[in-house]
């Protein structure tokens, strides 16, 4: 059991009401109301919702704000490590995880403010996220949507400062439809009449018609990727550009050529939320920018000591296979500057669609490992995870843990040929279960 008091309180409330997602507004509305409605007194929101890429983009925004000298608050989900993760309160100098006792104290007052009702606990923890980010100052506030956009428990927010959009692609098809226009849909049922809005690159143009449509029938502000901005790679820089100009800046440190596009919708966002950013501001986010869990290097730890020597070890928690396409174009540009064999270690749960997954790596992945996911009741069997794979064409076995794939590997390396390319990968799950035993938890 975690030593961690919130921890505690989370896994006693996790026992009290019921698991997985029941999209209404209702409850968390009531339960905010006996909390005096902490989401009115909120700093400046920039709030963002899509499929892929929203995280990436919640990073993006705070680097860009913390750069120019402000205090940040962030919620993002899932956590990879501690439940602390969720929530970031901004301070001088950077923002800091929630303290666990401040954290403890708030989950208790939620708690009784809810009197044993029926609620979901991620709309606790929602209401967690108003609470502390009302009674903690700060400059501006991030708000990563959970799940879908319209009846999230973060949509109560009625007057953000942009609303944001980014890719679109399917993924719960069993609670937000099985077309990416119904998706995207959802996702536009975070703009609120007047806010302004703005829509990330999109894979689907039918996606970015209902976003751009929704966004002109509620009178917004709106920036489309593509149209109103852009960003590209030129001699080695990223080149921003909108209405107002150019920037010109550092590559961004997260790597793949889809974060040039996440980065360029936060830059969109803060501009469209009224903050000033300047260049040197824009440019120091681009090379301090932190995303756990997504494309990370994983330089050092115990589970690296375990792979052949020199192995180059990513994680990334990606799970559809809009998240396969990016990290598998991200792979080949990492081949590009330096060619090794690329295997994957992959444990994924059983919402996902696991052989559209695989599907992005064939061709590029010389073998595939497939691991059960620990702390999740949703795991796929690592046997019938192999058999997705193989229906995608790749080369694949089941093992019982990162740790024994890593050691296999590693037991069976030839020498002559260059260290292995490794993506650990499938699942946030499985991406915070690697941190932790590696023993680097985000910071």
């Amino acid at each position: 059991m975690s030593t961690l008091l919130a921890d505690r309180q989370i896994e006693h409330l996790m026992t009290l009401h019921p698991k997985g997602f029941d999209l209404s507004l209702d409850r968390i509305s009531r339960l905010l109301e006996r909390l005096g409605n902490p989401q009115d007194r909120l700093p400046p929101v920039i709030h963002i919702a899509g499929t892929n890429g929203k995280g990436s983009t919640a990073a993006f925004s705070r680097a860009l704000l913390e750069a120019a000298g402000l205090r940040v608050h962030v919620h993002t989900s899932p956590h990879l490590v501690n439940w602390h993760e969720r929530y970031r309160l901004g301070a001088e100098g950077g923002g800091k995880f929630v303290a666990d006792d401040v954290l403890a104290d708030a989950i208790g007052r939620v708690a009784d403010a809810n009197r044993g009702e029926t609620i979901t606990v991620f709309e606790i923890l929602t209401a967690v996220t108003f609470l502390l980010f009302s009674e903690h100052p700060a400059d501006v506030a991030v708000i990563e949507v959970g799940l879908g956009g319209r009846f999230d428990a973060t949509n109560v927010i009625k007057k953000p400062a942009v609303s944001v959009i980014m890719p679109v692609s399917l993924d719960h098809e069993a609670y937000l439809g099985d077309r990416v226009e119904l998706i995207a849909a959802e996702k536009a049922g975070i703009i609120k009449r007047g806010c302004p809005v703005i829509v990330g690159a999109q894979e689907s143009d039918a996606a970015r018609e209902v976003l751009i449509e929704t966004a002109e029938r509620l009178g917004c502000p709106l920036a489309v990727y593509g149209q109103d901005f852009i960003a590209s790679q030129e001699h080695g820089r990223m080149i921003y550009q909108d209405q107002t100009g150019l920037m010109d800046l550092s590559p961004p440190r997260l790597p793949g050529r889809h974060q040039y596009a996440n980065a360029a919708a936060a830059i969109a966002a803060v501009r469209a939320a009224g903050f000033r950013l300047d260049d040197h501001a824009a440019d120091r986010a681009m090379t301090t920018v932190s995303w756990p869990g997504r494309m990370q290097r994983l330089p050092q730890g115990k589970l690296v000591d375990l792979a052949p020597a020199g192995a180059e070890i990513w994680l990334d928690g990606g799970h559809n296979p809009g998240a396969g396409l990016v990290v598998a174009e991200a792979l080949t540009e990492q081949e590009e500057k330096s060619a090794r064999p690329l295997f994957l270690i992959c444990g994924m749960i059983n919402t996902k669609d696991q052989t559209g997954y695989f599907r992005a790596f064939k061709g590029i992945a010389r073998h595939v490992y497939t691991v059960p996911v620990a702390f999740s009741d949703a795991s796929v069997p690592n046997s019938e995870l192999a058999i997705r794979a193989g229906e995608a064409g790749l080369s694949a076995e089941p093992v019982s843990s990162v740790a024994n794939a890593l050691m296999l590997l590693r037991d069976t390396w030839d020498a002559s040929e260059p260290a292995p390319r490794i993506l650990i990968s499938g699942s946030l799950y499985l991406a915070g279960a690697v941190l932790a035993e590696n023993g680097t938890p985000p910071v």
